[in-house]
């Protein structure tokens, strides 16, 4: 969804409650993609086919790479998802969760989705404790085993930003950092759920904070990424990049490896900045591969970016996929694959979800890509109507979850991009799954936490 990022967003109207059925259904079913094919075409004319585009070559598996076995490291248990992307670095890796797992509990959290605002905020996890953000940034935290709530924070929101939406959570040392569509930065304590310190800042956030070493990093829809000093709320530092009057809902979180800071923009751009002051190591910019209308344009980095083993890897939603040099900024190698989800890296292998609502399984040194597998695109494939949103992945288990906005979650093979089953959910969902105690984590539109484990 694209939207002008200054407008005000007036019109609104409430989803109706969907009622939750726990109901015991494994992950590991069998279902088959034979409904997504839809109508046949007409018999194709005679003669070779050769794209017209360049790029759509470089989206087809890589015959170099057709016979490299998918190894992945051994799943391990994480005890925490403490801040968007699960940690500072936004690389999880293969982790742990049981073979046959069931829905355990539900709980309303609060305000979900409207028409013109969006719930955007992904739950985290420390511990026992689940922090989860509604619509209205109300902040609830729920009993990771019960599902029950312990305490729930209300920000008090200026009467002229009744309408505003965003931002996310993040945590460390105790305390739970809220930005929000208000302009304002919120340090609770994460025992009772107190006031720490308010921050009032230039503009709103659609993203959620990052959070290292005594630093919490937000960015604000015009572009703006400020350090704030997570005991005090006082500002460290910012940086500025280019400003964008539209872009698409929602944000990506800045990635943090040891003293460097990976932030991306809605602007295409992509900084990596000393943590203790900002200053610039290096730049690159996602430009369009191809201009086919307004929308093919927008450059938005949405997705946020991973830092893994001297890596940073970013997608745009204009088409570019890149791995670059921690260090040195230099381009290692690049796809014209375009999407607004957070790569997943394991091993020697980047898993991407494109916009064409594709997975793709990629080298991670070279970009050679293994395997791609499509999803359904649309509720309707027949009639093409109703098109779905894909969110993720995560790697769980031995297998890669997404889930889509009408309401289901896929599990696919992270070997072969094979489908191993399905689970519906209640409602539609837009917030890729979390997954921490061996618990994965889905947050529906309708603002509700089901935990399966």
């Amino acid at each position: 969804m694209v939207v002008s990022i200054f407008r005000r967003q007036a019109r609104r109207r409430r989803f109706g409650n969907a009622l939750i059925a726990v109901a015991v259904i494994g992950l590991a079913g069998c279902d088959t993609f034979d409904n997504i094919i839809g109508k046949k075409d007409a018999p194709p004319l005679p003669g070779e086919r050769i794209p017209i585009m360049l790029h759509e070559r470089d989206r087809d598996p890589d015959p170099r790479v057709s016979d490299l076995r998918v190894l992945l490291p051994p799943p391990r248990a994480n005890r925490d998802w403490a801040q968007s992307g699960g940690r500072a670095a936004h690389a999880m890796h293969h982790l742990k969760i049981g073979k046959a797992i069931s829905a355990r509990w539900s709980a309303n959290v609060g305000q979900g989705s409207e028409d013109d605002r969006r719930l955007l905020a992904s739950p985290i996890i420390v511990g026992e404790r689940v922090f989860v953000a509604d619509l209205e940034s109300n902040v609830s935290a729920i009993n990771a085993r019960t599902g029950e709530r312990v305490w729930r924070f209300r920000p008090k929101v200026p009467d002229e930003d009744d309408e505003a939406f965003g931002g996310g959570l993040a945590f460390e040392d105790g305390t739970v950092f809220l930005s929000t569509g208000f302009g304002r930065v919120y340090a609770l304590d994460g025992a009772t759920g107190k006031l720490k310190w308010m921050k009032k800042l230039s503009g709103p956030m659609r993203a959620p904070p990052s959070v290292s070493n005594g630093r919490v990093f937000v960015v604000t829809i015009d572009n703006q990424l400020i350090a704030l000093n997570t005991k005090t709320g006082d500002r460290l530092w910012s940086h500025a990049g280019l400003s964008e009057t539209a872009g698409l809902l929602g944000g990506a979180a800045p990635a943090i490896d040891g003293t460097t800071v990976v932030v991306p923009y809605s602007s295409g751009e992509i900084f990596a900045v000393r943590a203790e002051n900002g200053r610039v190591a290096w730049s690159e910019a996602l430009s369009p591969v191809r201009r086919i209308d307004a929308l093919a344009t927008l450059a938005h980095v949405r997705g946020s970016p991973v830092i893994d083993r001297g890596l940073v890897y970013a997608i745009s939603h204009s088409g570019r996929l890149v791995a670059i040099d921690r260090r040195s900024g230099a381009r290692i190698w690049e796809r014209n694959i375009g999407g607004v989800e957070t790569p997943w890296v394991a091993g020697n292998f980047l898993y991407v979800l494109s916009n064409e609502s594709e997975i793709y399984c990629l080298t991670r040194r070279g970009g050679r890509i293994r395997w791609v597998r499509p999803l359904p695109k649309f509720e309707n494939p027949r009639d093409k109507e109703g098109p779905i949103k894909w969110s993720g992945p995560v790697l769980v288990g031995d297998r890669l979850v997404v889930t889509g906005s009408h309401g289901e979650a896929l599990s696919i093979s992270p070997y072969t991009g094979e489908p191993l089953g399905r689970v519906e959910l209640p409602s539609r969902i837009s917030i890729a799954p979390v997954v921490a105690g061996e618990t994965l984590y889905f947050y529906t539109d309708e603002a509700e936490l089901i935990a399966y484990r």
